[in-house]
C-alpha cells in the first residue's frame, strides 16, 4: 500500500483492529454473569455454573444446554472428553465431552473454560458434568489424557534406560492399566532404548499417512494409471528435492541438511553452557548442572545414550569436541 510499517507498528494496529471488533478481553470477563443468566432464562433446564476465586477472579465456567441434556438419553454411553489450549491472550482451556447420536455424528454435551487444566479442575468439571446428566449404568468415558500423551512419548523417545524407568513409574501413578498395556504390548515395539533396530529419528508411521494422504484419489485409477502417478510424483519430488538440497549447500554452506543441521545448532547453543574436565585424550566429563556425562570421542559413545540413537553429536559431545578444538564432521552419521 505504499506505507513503510515496522513490525511493532503493524502488530499494534493488528491489536486494535482486533479490540475494536471484538471488544476488550477484560470487559468479557465481567460480562460472564450476565451472559450466562440470559443463557438460563433462554434454555430452561441448562446446567451453567460459573467459579470464582476468593477475590473474586475468575476460575471456571461450565455449561451444558438443555437440548444436549434431553438429546443423551437417546445416544449410546460413552462419553469423550477432551481438553485444548485456548490462543488468547489470557491463554487458558478449554474442556469438551461429546457423544455420537443415532445418525451418527458428533453430539456435544458439555464444554467448560478454565485458567489451567489440574485436577482440581477435572474433578469440579466432572461434579457439574454429574450434575447435569446424572448416572446411567455402564457410562463409559474416554479421554485423550494431555499428560498421559505427553508422558507416553517422552517415555518412547527415551535415551537411557534410567529415563525409560523414571517415566514409566509416572506413567503408573496415572495409571496402571497403561503400564501393563505397554508392557504387554512389547517396550521394543515403541521405545527407541529397548528396540532391537536403531530407529533413529523415525519414531512413528506418519510418513506412511501422508503418502496415503497424498494418494488419496489416484488409488482410484487403473494399475498402470496408478503406477505411471507414482512414477511422476516421484519424479517431481526428486526434483523439488534436488534444487532445495543444491541451494541449502550452495548458499547455507552447511554440512548437514536442514532438518539435522537446524538439531545441531540447537545441540551447539546447549553445549555453551556445559563445563568440560579431560580424563585422556579421547574421555570427558562433561558437567551439566548436577549431573556428569561421559564422553568418549574415540568410540562415539556418551553416557546420555543420544549420539548412539540419533547418530549426531549431542550437546555433551559438542561440547568435548570444542574442548579439544575438532570439527563435528566426523562424528556424524553418513546417512
Amino acid at each position: 500500500m505504499g506505507v513503510n510499517l515496522t513490525y511493532m507498528q503493524a502488530w499494534r494496529a493488528k491489536e486494535k483492529a482486533l479490540q475494536f471488533l471484538r471488544g476488550h478481553l477484560v470487559d468479557s470477563y465481567s460480562k460472564l454473569p450476565s451472559y450466562l443468566y440470559i443463557l438460563e432464562k433462554t434454555y430452561p433446564r441448562s446446567v451453567v455454573k460459573l467459579k470464582k476465586t476468593d477475590d473474586d477472579c475468575f476460575l471456571y465456567v461450565f455449561v451444558a444446554i438443555c437440548t444436549s441434556i434431553s438429546g443423551w438419553e437417546y445416544c449410546r454411553l460413552v462419553v469423550v472428553v477432551d481438553g485444548t489450549f485456548l490462543k488468547s491472550s489470557y491463554r487458558g482451556i478449554m474442556l469438551t465431552t461429546s457423544t455420537m447420536n443415532a445418525t451418527g455424528t458428533i453430539l456435544p454435551l458439555a464444554y467448560a473454560v478454565a485458567d489451567s487444566e489440574n485436577d482440581a479442575l477435572w474433578k469440579w468439571f466432572f461434579e457439574q458434568f454429574k450434575h447435569a446428566y446424572g448416572e446411567r449404568p455402564n457410562m463409559c468415558f474416554k479421554k485423550g489424557h494431555l499428560k498421559l500423551s505427553e508422558l507416553y512419548f517422552a517415555t518412547a523417545h527415551s535415551y537411557t534406560l534410567d529415563e525409560f524407568d523414571e517415566r514409566m513409574s509416572k506413567i503408573e501413578e496415572i495409571d496402571p492399566r497403561v503400564k501393563a498395556y505397554l508392557y504387554d504390548i512389547g517396550y521394543h515395539r515403541w521405545s527407541r532404548v529397548h528396540a532391537t533396530v536403531n530407529r533413529a529419528w523415525t519414531m512413528t508411521s506418519n510418513i506412511a499417512d501422508s503418502l496415503n494422504n497424498v494418494t488419496k484419489y489416484a488409488r482410484e485409477l487403473l494399475t498402470v494409471e496408478l503406477l505411471e502417478y507414482m512414477r511422476t510424483l516421484l519424479e517431481r519430488w526428486t526434483k523439488e528435492k534436488l534444487i532445495k538440497t543444491n541451494g541449502t549447500f550452495t548458499y547455507l554452506f552447511t554440512y548437514l541438511g536442514f532438518k539435522f543441521n537446524k538439531e545441531l545448532d540447537g545441540n551447539k547453543t546447549l553445549s555453551h553452557k556445559l563445563r568440560v574436565r579431560a580424563s585422556t585424550d579421547y574421555i570427558h566429563t562433561v558437567l551439566d548442572g548436577a549431573r556428569r556425562y561421559i564422553v568418549c570421542l574415540e568410540n562415539k559413545g556418551y553416557s546420555c545414550g543420544q549420539f548412539q540413537l540419533d547418530e549426531l553429536p549431542c550437546s555433551h559431545a559438542l561440547a568435548a569436541l570444542r574442548y579439544m578444538d575438532e570439527f563435528f564432521e566426523q562424528y556424524c552419521s553418513p546417512y
